[in-house]
């Protein structure tokens, strides 16, 4: 008897086990919300310096931008990097603040000061309790108009950049990026991606003093102000602190031609147990009408953990464990790039899947909802990314660039979900052309050049 209950409750257990082993499919998701832009308030001063105010949220925290129009695309050949030296070396020091200072400052505000250089844009931010928004802006000021460049910093400063090409030419996806811009713009500025130590070993403080003279004023500047703050002395303040800026230079236009013809670029690195794959060709930039299609047609194809090259090189086939693709845009400009780190011995197989992908999206419509899935993913993202103050003047700096129109915000979820099957086969047509993708790879030659030279011509 005590038997048959033993084997009576082994069978409830197995059975309940095998329910709770089945896959449970999540609820759908709701649809979307359209994002909305709090009211913004806009004016410029009459030296030409722009100021965006953004009341946003509830928690009583305030985030700036200064926002100037100079980076990489102002470099020259022997300036490579002088860009970046610069807006790091304006926070040792600035108006009557040491470095120690500005840092203690923006403390007792509760908040912190940084810089960050792009190819078009420097971003000179801070962010402090809502109440000091004014002393935040006083902050910044000084920071943007009045650095010092104290020479006892200068050293130090060419020591670490020193220290970080050191680094970037051992890392293969810095080599391969290196070559994959180079190949597309040339002598242009978003050509040159890494200086030469003769480049870093010249930095001097006469020639950072020069490009930011020649770089920084008020008419390349835009002050965004977003959070909780009281508009009115935050106005004040700003009108304090930059109304008597020199205006400077207007913003340099520099648009490339990029091009990409089909070849494979190796960057031998022997005994490499994996291979870099850059591989992507030029692509409408944000102005154009066919930006937010090409960006659902990406996200479908490789930019998403649900995309078709990933399950494909990853799930399936385990060639690679992150493998992804974006659509990187500057001024005017942009490309499609497909990255993995694959294993040496899959090199050409991997490439294989990828154009097989290509190939199939450009052949086939996706189904609707395999379209609509990627539609919602994008849709959160957007509305997950611009859901801070520095998320929305991240968007609102970023539209001003490329040129987009007011309502591009309000329409773009919108614009997102009106996206077709078909527009995301023709896009893939038109756009990610195999006869002209550029495939960089950083990797042992002499385990795959055999592998991959059915892709294009070798260049080593």
């Amino acid at each position: 008897m005590n038997r048959i209950l033993v084997l009576l409750m082994i069978a409830v257990v197995l059975s309940a086990g095998t329910t709770f082993a089945q896959k449970e499919l999540p609820p759908a998701g709701g649809q979307p919300k359209d994002f909305v832009l709090p009211r913004a308030t806009s004016f410029a001063l009459e030296n030409g310096l722009k100021v965006t105010l953004v009341p946003y949220g509830t928690i009583p925290k305030v985030t700036i931008y200064a926002v100037v129009r100079t980076g990489h695309i102002n470099e020259t050949a022997d300036e490579v990097w002088l860009a970046d030296l610069t807006a790091e070396w304006m926070k040792e020091g600035a108006g009557s603040r040491t470095a120690q200072m500005l840092a203690r400052d923006a403390s007792k505000i509760g908040g912190t000061i940084s810089v960050s250089v792009g190819d078009d844009r420097t971003f000179v931010t801070g962010d402090a309790l809502g109440e000091f928004a004014p002393d935040l802006v006083g902050l910044l000021a000084d920071v943007v108009r009045a650095p010092t460049f104290p020479q006892s910093e200068l050293n130090r400063l060419k020591n670490n950049y020193a220290r970080r090409l050191s680094v970037a030419k051992a890392d293969p996806q810095s080599l391969a990026l290196e070559k994959f811009r180079k190949i597309l713009y040339g002598d242009h500025p978003y050509g040159r991606t890494l200086p030469t130590e003769t480049i870093v070993n010249g930095y001097s403080l006469d020639k950072v003093k020069k490009f930011y003279g020649g770089n920084y004023g008020a008419a390349r500047t835009h002050i965004f102000v977003a959070g909780v703050f009281d508009a009115r002395t935050t106005e004040a303040a700003i009108r304090k602190a930059f109304g008597d800026w020199a205006r400077g230079a207007d913003p340099v236009v520099n648009i490339p031609k990029p091009v990409s013809r089909k070849a494979v670029y190796i960057i031998d690195r022997p005994g490499a147990a994996q291979s870099t794959v850059y591989l992507g060709l030029p692509v409408a930039d944000p102005s154009s009408p066919d930006w937010i299609p090409l960006s659902v047609t990406n996200s479908l194809l490789g930019g998403s953990f649900a995309s078709r090259i990933t399950a494909n090189i990853r799930e399936d086939k385990g060639y690679t464990y992150s493998p992804f693709s974006s659509v990187s845009a500057r001024q005017h400009d942009a490309y499609w790039l497909q990255v993995a780190d694959v294993s040496t011995e899959v090199t050409g197989a991997s490439l294989k899947e990828i154009f097989y992908e290509i190939d199939r999206l450009a052949g086939t419509p996706p189904s609707a909802d395999e379209l609509k899935g990627i539609q919602n993913y994008e849709a959160g993202i957007f509305v997950l990314r611009n859901s801070s103050p520095g998320g929305i003047i991240s968007l609102l700096a970023w539209m001003e660039l490329h040129g987009l129109p007011q309502d591009y915000l309000a329409n773009y979820i919108k614009s997102l979900h009106q996206v077709k099957p078909e527009q995301v086969q023709q896009l893939t047509k038109k756009y990610i052309r195999p006869g002209e993708v550029a495939i960089v790879i950083a990797g042992d030659a002499k385990k795959i050049r055999k592998q991959v030279e059915a892709y294009g011509k070798i260049v080593m």
